[in-house]
Formats: C-alpha cells, sequence, structure tokens
C-alpha cells in the first residue's frame, strides 16, 4: 500500500469514527509516516500513527492498532491539556516533532493548526533542541534511578530495556530526526554516522548488551519469541496499553519486521524491539495465561542473560554504565547540534 492511500483511511477513519466522539478537538499524523512522501511504498512493518486530541485531563486507553481498510492504523488519544502552548509542545520531544510541519488531519477549533506554525517556527532553535534532548536524558536518569529489583521479571526488564534505549533518543532530538520506538538503534546509527560518530554507537550497542551478537543468535531469539507471541496473542484478555501491539495485526511488525532487518545485515538493531515485544507477552501471559507462561519463560530467559542482565547485580552494574556514559552521550549531542545546519542560535 502507498503511504498516501494509508493516510487516507487514516482519515476516513478519523472522519467516520474519533471525530464523532464527545470531546473530539482534532487530530494529526505522527510517527514514521511523517517522513515517507504519498506516492513511496507504506513497508509492510508499518503503520500510521494517529493521534486524537480530546477534552478533559487523563484521556482514555488508546485504540491501538486496528485495521482499517486495509491499512494498519495505530491509534493514540491525547488530552488537549497537553497541547494548551507552543513552548509545552516545544520542549516535549515526544510531541515537538509531530508539528515540525502540517500533519494535522482534523482541526474543528483551528487551535491545532495555530500550534503548529508556531512549533513549527521554532522547533530548530537550539533552546528548544537542547531543552528536549535534556528531557531524554533526564528520562534515563529518573527510570533507571527507579528500577525496583522485586518487580516481576519481565515488568523489571521493560524498564531497564526502554531506560536504556532513550540513550538514541538523546541523539536522534540532537540530529532533529524522529525519535522512532522500534527502529531507534537503526535510526541512531544512521544519525551518528552522517556527523561523524561512528565510534558511539558500538557503545550503545554494548550497553543494551547485544554488540557481538551474531546474525544466528537473534534469529534465533527471534523463533522463541514467534512460539511466545503467538501464544500471548491468543490468551491476552486483559486490556494492556501495549496490548495490540500483541496481537494477529501486528505480527507483520512485531516478527516479520524483525526478520527483515536481521536478513539487511541489521540484527543487532533487530534486539530492541525483540526484547521489548517478550517482556510485554509475558506480562499479558502472567495475567491471563500464567501456567503457559511458565511453561515458555525459559525462552524469554535465555534471552535475557545473553543481554547479560538476568541477575540484579549485572542489571545494577548496567544500569552504573548507562548512568556513566550520560556525559559522552551528551558530548555527542552538543556536537550534532553544533553541526546541524538547521539549528540556530546558541
Amino acid at each position: 500500500m502507498k503511504a498516501g492511500a494509508a493516510k487516507a483511511a487514516a482519515v476516513r477513519w478519523i472522519a467516520e469514527h474519533a471525530g464523532r466522539d464527545q470531546g473530539f478537538r482534532g487530530a494529526y499524523f505522527s510517527g514514521s509516516i511523517l517522513g515517507l512522501a504519498d506516492e513511496e511504498e507504506l513497508p509492510a512493518a508499518s503503520d500510521v500513527d494517529v493521534v486524537v486530541v480530546i477534552e478533559g485531563g487523563e484521556p482514555p486507553l488508546k485504540p491501538g492498532k486496528f485495521l482499517y481498510d486495509g491499512a494498519l492504523i495505530e491509534g493514540t488519544y491525547l488530552s488537549a491539556s497537553q497541547l494548551a502552548t507552543a513552548e509545552q509542545v516545544l520542549g516535549s520531544y515526544h510531541l515537538a516533532g509531530s508539528f515540525r510541519r502540517d500533519t494535522i488531519i482534523s482541526d474543528p477549533t483551528g487551535e491545532l493548526r495555530r500550534l503548529q506554525q508556531e512549533v513549527a517556527a521554532r522547533f530548530a532553535e537550539r533552546t528548544w533542541v537542547r531543552r528536549r534532548c535534556g528531557e531524554a536524558r533526564g528520562r534515563i536518569e529518573s527510570w533507571l534511578q527507579a528500577l525496583d529489583p522485586s518487580a516481576p521479571p519481565h515488568d523489571l526488564f521493560t524498564s531497564w530495556l526502554f531506560a536504556t534505549g532513550v540513550t538514541t533518543h538523546v541523539l536522534l532530538v540532537a540530529a532533529l530526526r524522529n525519535p522512532t520506538v522500534r527502529l531507534r538503534y537503526l535510526a541512531a546509527r544512521d544519525a551518528l554516522t552522517v556527523y561523524g560518530r561512528d565510534g558511539i554507537y558500538e557503545q550503545l550497542l554494548e550497553l543494551l548488551g547485544c554488540a557481538g551478537w551474531s546474525p544466528e543468535r537473534t534469529r534465533g531469539h527471534l523463533r522463541e519469541l514467534a512460539r511466545t507471541f503467538d501464544a500471548a496473542a491468543a490468551a491476552g484478555r486483559t486490556p494492556f496499553f501495549f496490548s495490540s501491539d500483541i496481537s494477529p495485526a501486528s505480527r507483520p511488525i512485531a516478527i516479520d519486521g524483525s526478520e527483515a532487518l536481521i536478513r539487511a545485515g541489521n540484527h543487532r538493531e533487530a534486539v530492541f524491539w525483540i526484547g521489548a515485544t517478550f517482556a510485554r507477552c509475558h506480562k499479558i501471559l502472567a495475567a491471563d495465561a500464567p501456567e503457559l507462561g511458565e511453561r515458555l519463560a525459559p525462552a524469554f530467559q535465555s534471552l535475557v542473560e545473553d543481554l547479560g542482565v538476568a541477575e540484579w547485580s549485572a542489571m545494577s552494574r548496567r544500569v552504573e554504565a548507562v548512568l556513566g556514559f550520560l556525559p559522552v552521550l551528551w558530548e555527542t549531542a552538543e556536537a550534532i547540534m553544533d553541526a546541524h545546519p538547521e539549528i540556530t542560535g546558541e
């Protein structure tokens, strides 16, 4: 499917469904679809991210991934209070990129377009770029320092994994690139290459624990993940914010997309999402099929052992290594900002 056709399907979903909800304030595109021209083919392992803005405080559980008119759409709800001012958006590394250009699908009050124009005009000012990088760095520190060794293994691993993975986001934000989720390591590698900082990338992989992995090792863990994924997708009943990521509709992303990375020689870049998906599957199984989860647990444990964080003592040492790496990470981000032709100001 062409990217333009997939976006058109998302527009129809907004008009026919989300746009009729009480409190609807607008909608816009987000994520990797922003980097594709309408005539480009949407990769099979990609979806169309759509953010629906609603009135009120805490937004409801997101719709997640679903098929609509042949397109895989991921819908997310966002409270309008999070878009109250341009400064609020400019300082948020997850929000600002969607307003860098006109991504608006629906704007009944005109507020989104006014916001988008102001954010776009100031997006590349160094003050705001640095602030967004700082937000990502602060997230690494706070998440790692809050790790709870008494948490269930899948939850502890998830917390460590995502905190460690935000190291890539600091660099992507500095390079004015989308802080993508699944492909964060691949995107960070590309950004570092562009700015002549290739050596840093190996350090990122060492902190993740897969710098020395072979394609065969990664593919072996993917095969085990596929078994666990299918079991969790069939058993899942309890709603989690990520539930739609573990479903038949999402299998092309989680499993086929990881296999495509391995075939392309990006086996180490596939590890982050393999790990994240493995842990999420076990959270579902712990809630809805605990006996099955116990039978499948050795495969997940093998992955965690291969990453070198199976014991709390080992994970603690890795946490200290990540925290100790932050000054180097920040210096690299500053160097990228210095070299970026679009970033303005001191």
